[in-house]
């Protein structure tokens, strides 16, 4: 295989944020939103969902559920299923979002006609700002409810489903998150000011933390928390797998990149196209009202807001079962145990260890009676790491559904996951005969054969994946990827194409970038433009290595060998045990007449990566001695 960008993401076709250079914290922000927006979409989303049952009004505290969102958790991200004008969709409940959102492909896929919003109108988050075009879906169904003509944003990154469920309909009432129950239930609450929220503790412990009051420009969940004993605004987003410190914040408790002990953590990126560096710190200690957390390692980076300081994340809401009441401007909350911030691989192994027959429960929520509760709770447990837990739900799953594509796909996630490769390819081949048309599994299966050196039983897979989906599709980066690893550089060339089209302010735009420009190189064709895609990769995330050695050997290919030596130079400096770089180094300089560098230089890249003259043989280029 002559690529050596390692791009290809051999198992699940998701976003999973512990196998990306990128993680992502999905949150979008207030910036100049139209009312007419806000309140449109409220008034539809209130009249829908309050023509279902709840308490009757009494003058003493009553309570009732207004709408029930069934949640499914997938690395680290609650999804929610809803439809869009008859199609099956899945959301990301975001409480970090103002609004809802669709991204662009997905529009495109929805066949949704895009208006232009008001002059100056953007959303921004952690990958900076982004304009956005407006939506009117004709009806949209989400729980029991069905609404008509109701407004969308769309515009920003992908988002590992369809799009956001934002503080436009998480926010319309009290609202009750048990992520590890597998549920959302938004709350009607009347004559309560003095009642605790946190009904299903009983007499046990629950926390309180009081929370600023929301506002049609602020309608996020804020509180204030304590740091190392250091006053920091915490935003609760839903949508952030991980929680995440600011730069700043961080310092003010004492830690800072250049602290002993603190660890490089990669980029983030969110709902615009920029990356930034992130960090991995121990603090002491974490207040949220009346719980403490000691001990925690937390990641931070410049996320940046004039409103917040700390994005606390999923995995907060995982380890806690959470009542927001917009009345007492309070957030309740239960410990559900387990880790709240580390859920590192080895946490995975102490857990297995210590349930060699499964979890019992996730969290709050009672015993599951139906596959999708089962489901529901499993994919809970995967979350926290319980494999043999979240193994045995999948499996009832299956048991009391066994024509159900979607449990056999899930199960075949946890048995990847845990070394169990052919149990997980009969669990795809037997989904695949249920729906055929399954793209993500049909490219998990394909992971899996190349996995086995079976390239052209991926490559069915592969092109089988290819005609099921839209154009827009996000899934277009993944078959890119595949058909670059198995060689088929041309057809990697299309499909990169095409999402680079629909696609045009998402985080990954600088990655796809270089893998055309990488695609374009290995052909040895449109060099010119395989330069100009790497030009614009490096402005959107400057000093990148891997795209400074890209663009090296598209020069290299062009004859332009100064500019080659000077990109192939920076890519060292950046990484210097880079093999590429130093091989094509090692090409520009024996071009150049200088033998004792190219013979270092190329040794140097042999030594690393003994395959690289070959690689280089099958690309055309020189034919360098050994």
């Amino acid at each position: 295989m002559s690529t050596r960008k390692n791009h290809l993401k051999l198992y699940p076709v998701d976003r999973d944020p512990s196998t990306r250079d990128d993680d992502v914290e999905i949150d979008c922000f207030f910036r100049k939103m139209p009312v007419r927006i806000l309140i449109s979409t409220a008034v539809a989303l209130v009249a829908g969902i309050l023509a279902l049952p709840a308490s009757a009004e009494t003058k003493k505290c009553s309570v009732g559920m207004l709408l029930e969102l069934p949640v499914t958790m997938s690395y680290m991200r609650p999804l929610v299923p809803a439809t869009i004008n008859g199609h099956d969709i899945k959301l990301i409940a975001d409480s970090g979002a103002f609004y809802s959102n669709i991204s662009p492909g997905s529009a495109a896929e929805l066949s949704l006609k895009l208006a232009p919003a008001p002059m100056g109108f953007e959303i921004s988050g952690v990958g900076g700002s982004t304009s956005v075009s407006i939506a009117t879906v004709k009806d949209f169904g989400i729980g029991p409810v069905m609404l008509h003509n109701i407004e969308f944003i769309v515009g920003g990154s992908e988002t590992g489903s369809t799009g956001l469920l934002g503080q436009n309909v998480l926010g319309l009432a009290d609202v009750e998150y048990d992520l590890a129950g597998g549920v959302i239930k938004l709350m009607k609450s009347q004559n309560c000011e003095h009642t605790n929220f946190a009904y299903w503790a009983g007499t046990k412990a629950y926390s309180i933390l009081d929370i600023e009051p929301p506002s049609q420009i602020q309608p996020h969940t804020i509180g204030t928390v304590l740091l190392n004993g250091v006053k920091i605004k915490a935003l609760f987003d839903t949508g952030a797998p991980t929680t995440i410190l600011s730069t700043k914040a961080a310092s003010r408790a004492g830690i800072t990149p250049d602290t002993p002990g603190v660890e490089s953590a990669g980029e983030t990126g969110g709902i615009g196209r920029h990356t930034l560096p992130t960090w991995i710190g121990a603090f002491q200690s974490l207040t949220l009202g009346d719980e403490e957390i000691r001990k925690i390692r937390l990641r931070f980076g410049d996320i940046g807001g004039d409103s917040f300081d700390m994005l606390i994340g999923a995995d907060f809401f995982m380890s806690h079962r959470v009542y927001v009441s917009k009345a007492q401007h309070k957030m309740y909350f239960t410990y559900n145990g387990g880790p709240v911030f580390d859920l590192s691989l080895d946490r995975a192994k102490t857990i297995a260890a210590a349930n060699p027959n499964g979890s019992a429960a996730a969290g709050g929520a009672g015993a599951p009676a139906t596959a999708e509760e089962f489901s529901r709770r499993g994919n809970a447990l995967v979350q926290r790491l319980d494999f043999v837990g979240g193994l045995a739900d999948l499996t009832r799953a299956c048991e009391l559904a066994p024509g159900n594509a979607e449990y056999r796909y899930q199960r075949a996630l946890i048995l990847m996951r845990t070394e169990q490769s052919a149990a997980a390819k009969a669990d795809l081949d037997r989904a695949l005969t249920l729906k055929p048309a399954y793209p993500e599994a049909l490219l998990f299966r394909a992971g899996i054969k190349m996995s086995n050196g079976d390239k052209a039983g991926a490559r069915i897979d592969a092109d089988a994946a290819e005609h099921t989906v839209a154009a827009a599709s996000d899934l277009r980066l993944a078959i890119g990827n595949f058909y670059e690893a198995l060689e088929d550089y041309d057809a990697s060339i299309t499909q990169y194409s095409q999402w680079i089209t629909a696609h045009p302010d998402d985080s990954r735009m600088g990655n796809t970038l270089n893998s055309r420009c990488w695609a374009r190189t290995l052909v040895g064709r449109e060099l010119d433009k395989a330069i100009a895609d790497c030009d614009r990769a490096l402005k959107l995330q400057p000093r990148t290595a891997a795209y400074l050695d890209s663009r090296g050997l598209a020069r290299l290919r062009n004859g332009d060998l100064d500019k080659a030596q000077a990109d192939y130079n920076a890519a060292l400096g950046l990484a210097p045990k880079q093999a590429w770089s130093l091989y094509g180094r090692g090409l520009v300089e024996r071009k150049k007449g200088m033998a004792t560098q190219a013979k270092a230089d190329i040794a140097a890249a042999v030594a690393l990566d003994k395959d690289l003259p070959e690689r280089m043989r099958k690309l055309g280029l020189e034919d360098v001695p050994q």
